[in-house]
């Protein structure tokens, strides 16, 4: 059934085409982007995993209507952006982004093996920070932050995600991180 030398655009071509076998292997390339994206995003665990299978469903019955001379990811993170933001409005959750990442924020990488434990209670202590100073954030900001800085996509594709201008994504990139410096001032975190 697989031919995994194709590319997403190929791949999502042959289903196009008829050949429906083949969506299961973007299923495979994506489960684990699209669950890492939803999860930063809603708090519930069964919410994540229903949000999953429809934006897979989505994508599956509007495959059509896919642009195979385009980029599959971005055509593929509108879809799930739309269906986690309708799980988000509709269960009205204010925390955000339970599981995040220190690193992605710190300047550099530190492997676990080398931190000293004071190192380690900092950088707890710091991811701690960083996700009080993201639940604060309002929700047209994280959301541009996570897929920066989270799912590594540039400007454009999240321009092309979000439907705002590439313009409009940097601005509100660079707001979330100020803003994310104020509430980091005034709740008094000394590290």
């Amino acid at each position: 059934m697989v031919d995994i030398d194709k590319n997403d655009e190929e791949i999502a071509s042959l289903v196009q085409s008829g050949k429906v076998d083949f969506f299961g292997i973007l299923i495979e390339r994506y489960e684990k982007k699209m669950e890492r994206y939803a999860r930063r995003i809603l708090n519930n665990q069964d919410d994540v995993k229903d949000v999953i299978q429809e934006i897979f469903i989505k994508a599956y019955i509007n495959i059509k209507s896919f642009d195979a001379s385009r980029k599959f990811s971005p055509w593929l993170y509108r879809i799930a952006h739309n269906e986690i933001v309708n799980v988000y409005r509709k269960n009205k959750r204010k925390s955000f982004l339970p599981i995040f990442d220190v690193d992605t924020f710190l300047p550099h990488i530190i492997k676990e093996g080398e931190l000293s434990i004071q190192k380690q209670v900092d950088r707890r202590e710091m991811k701690e920070i960083i996700e009080k100073c993201l639940i604060n954030l309002e929700e047209k900001y994280k959301e541009p932050i996570v897929l920066y800085y989270i799912e590594d996509l540039s400007y454009k594709e999240i321009s092309d995600i979000m439907h705002l201008p590439i313009s409009t994504v940097g601005v509100r990139i660079k707001r979330a991180k100020k803003i994310m410096k104020e509430i980091f001032k005034s709740q008094n975190y000394n590290g």
